[in-house]
């Protein structure tokens, strides 16, 4: 490298018929010389964070904006989140990472072990079910529908990323503000929707949206341990199959609400007897569908609900 005292002598000793033919690769250096005095350009790094589940990989990128790089785990809406296998590459993905987020209550309990078998004090694990102070036996594990979560979630992370990055406090702060803003037209309608609607009966395959029908003020109407069984891939019984039927078949309830990533030949068949029977569905995702936010996938979930129930309107399939 030449010295910096040296660099205006070394371009006076370029001819002038030269420089001329050179300028277009000389002006950049010659500003690069003169803003920095040949000191080494320093990049700022970006913290490298882990989403177990996209839907908490996206609300990660909402608040660590251009200082954070994060991946999903489990981001893929056409498949059944029950039967994720990791590989050597997700496992060497999550260990490396200095942020992690994970649901808990075992939904995740594979990047539990992951991370416990590769243990590193620096890393700053998140479980949004320590977050919510809930208990291991929790029979809902579908965190991200509770209207309470993600604020506690981004405020988490936002802590996490100020720790990692203390210079950046104040933007990290303004993306929480920003994001629970976001949040407030999904609570309108949920609102909206219990003071209208409320005691509205339904009835679901698995408990995937139990937490946003019970905020709105649904009154659930399928048993419990057939929601469970049919979340968990196990034989339900077949006095709670012959409930869910016959509450459809006498139109016990205004809505059907279908879990769209996991489905056999039973939940099928409560799907086409609620069509038959012209009952207006709801479908609805574990993971986040591909082309939305937290705060959209949330709002378009409770409009299909408002929808159903004003317009006799089914929404199987957010678009």
């Amino acid at each position: 490298m030449i010295p910096f005292n040296h660099q205006k002598a070394w371009i006076r000793s370029i001819p002038n018929h030269c420089l001329r033919s050179r300028v277009p690769i000389l002006m950049p250096l010659i500003a690069l010389f003169a803003g920095l005095g040949m000191a080494q350009v320093v990049v700022a790094a970006t913290i490298h964070a882990v989403g177990i589940e996209n839907v908490y990989a996206n609300v990660i990128g909402q608040i660590g904006g251009e200082y954070v790089t994060v991946s999903a785990i489990e981001s893929n809406p056409d498949t059944d989140p029950h039967t994720f296998e990791a590989s050597p590459a997700v496992a060497r993905e999550m260990v490396g990472a200095q942020i992690v987020v994970r649901n808990g209550i075992g939904y995740d309990s594979w990047a539990k072990k992951i991370l416990a078998a590769d243990p590193n004090p620096k890393r700053k694990v998140i479980v949004v079910q320590d977050l919510l102070h809930l208990p291991e036996n929790t029979k809902n594990p579908h965190l991200w529908y509770k209207p309470e979560t993600m604020p506690a979630v981004a405020e988490a992370v936002a802590q996490r990323l100020t720790e990692l990055d203390p210079a950046r406090a104040a933007y990290f702060a303004a993306n929480v503000r920003k994001f629970d803003a976001a949040l407030k037209p999904w609570y309108q309608v949920i609102a909206r929707f219990k003071a209208r609607f409320g005691g509205t009966p339904v009835a679901v395959t698995e408990p995937v949206a139990d937490y946003l029908l019970q905020a709105a003020g649904c009154d659930i109407k399928t048993p419990w341990n057939l929601q469970a069984a049919i979340m968990n891939g196990t034989d339900p019984a077949p006095q709670d199959v012959s409930i869910q039927n016959q509450l459809i078949k006498h139109h016990q309830i205004k809505i059907f609400v279908y879990n769209q990533q996991v489905t056999d030949s039973l939940t099928a068949s409560f799907l086409s007897k609620a069509k038959a029977e012209n009952i207006p569905v709801v479908g609805v995702y574990e993971t986040m569908p591909r082309g939305y936010s937290y705060q959209s996938w949330m709002l378009a979930e409770a409009n299909a609900l408002r929808n159903a129930v004003e317009r006799g309107m089914s929404t199987t399939v957010l678009k």
